[in-house]
């Protein structure tokens, strides 16, 4: 029974000094310069709110000009806006002349746990902090743009690669079907073309591409007199794949049907969960040619990198389209710029495969 003891009061003592800890680690801050800091924040609350109820009123102005809501519809949102706006106020002053009464009551150096800044009053909706007094606004307490035209995605793509050889099938094709890959990383605008239609958008933006070719039956390229060819490596090679990468802005027309969600303050258009179909091309600037050797020389491994020298053609171009449900699209690319300039036969890039847009 002592043992038991014991421990119960070491335990005690211990947390004792825990708590002694916590609490010196909590700041001392001077009160008279937090009540300064709240007295000018009750102006800011008073601007923010304003603004809000500005933006609120023009959101309603812009759906009565077109038609969306008649003049006594508009009326009445106006007034319970600048209800809201006005409760705000009062309920956010309140929240802030509280904390002063808190803060005159007590001594210099009173401990608070409040945020670092006390002239932000926050509270807490749904697991997420909102700050009600202080300068930063969250950005869901502002209002939305009545309407958005644009919106932009992230942009990822990957799949196989070939080159259609002038005089020549696909299907006889020197480079491996499944070794050839290409890779697109970028980003896209999305334009909505019609004042009160989302059916056609327009789509443009940034990508890198890079595209890769992995010559079959231990080949690589060659570069005799600016005539770029395939030859037979003298060794066992392991690995050959020319990289090619591009800066490309490709432009799309999109097609589709998408819903439309009307609110008080705002509408959207959304094509989740919709098919789509994209039309257009890129044109860009080849950045950067390399191949990559692997070999090995009685059983010691080599491997070359070769930059540039491969008379690959500085301005690309071409067609691309992809049908897409939801964010996940079927993606085709076509060069009409052949990869290497100035030959005597012609070969073209060509990529098939899966991209994502995600926004």
């Amino acid at each position: 029974m002592q043992t038991i003891t014991k421990f119960l009061a070491l335990f005690v003592l211990s947390f004792n000094m825990a708590v002694i800890q916590a609490q010196d680690s909590i700041p001392k801050t001077n009160n008279t310069e937090k009540i300064d800091r709240l007295m000018a924040a009750k102006e800011s609350v008073k601007e923010e709110e304003r603004a809000f109820l500005r933006a609120e009123v023009e959101a309603i102005d812009t759906r009565l000009e077109k038609g969306y809501i008649t003049t006594e519809e508009a009326d009445i949102l106006k007034k319970e806006a600048a209800k809201k706006r006005a409760m705000n106020i009062e309920n956010r002053l309140s929240i802030i002349d509280n904390k002063i009464a808190l803060l005159q009551r007590n001594e210099e150096g009173y401990y608070t746990n409040d945020d670092k800044d006390p002239s932000k009053i926050g509270i807490t909706i749904d697991g997420e902090e909102y700050s009600f007094a202080g300068i930063q606004i969250n950005k869901k307490n502002k209002p939305r743009k009545y309407d958005l035209r644009t919106t932009s995605d992230f942009v990822l793509a990957f799949g196989l690669n070939n080159a259609i050889i002038e005089g020549q099938p696909l299907d006889d094709s020197p480079y491996k079907f499944g070794g050839s890959r290409f890779f697109e990383i970028g980003w896209a605008w999305k334009n909505r073309v019609f004042d009160n239609s989302n059916f056609l958008r327009l789509k443009y933006g940034v990508s890198l591409q890079i595209n890769g070719l992995k010559p079959d039956d231990n080949q690589y390229f060659v570069n005799q007199d600016g005539q770029i060819s395939l030859q037979t490596f003298p060794e066992n090679l392991r690995k050959s794949k020319l990289s090619m990468t591009n800066l490309v802005f490709p432009v799309h027309f999109e097609f589709g049907p998408s819903k439309r969600y009307d609110h008080d303050t705002y509408f959207r258009y959304s094509t989740q969960n919709q098919f789509k179909i994209g039309l257009g091309g890129y044109g860009g600037f080849n950045i950067g040619t390399r191949q990559k050797l692997k070999y090995s020389i009685d059983g010691d491994r080599k491997k070359e990198k070769q930059k540039g020298g491969f008379n690959t053609s500085n301005l690309v171009y071409g067609l691309s389209a992809y049908v897409a449900f939801d964010d996940t699209a079927i993606y085709v690319k076509y060069d009409l710029s052949p990869i290497f300039q100035d030959q005597a036969v012609d070969q073209r890039n060509i990529s098939l495969g899966i991209r994502f847009d995600v926004d």
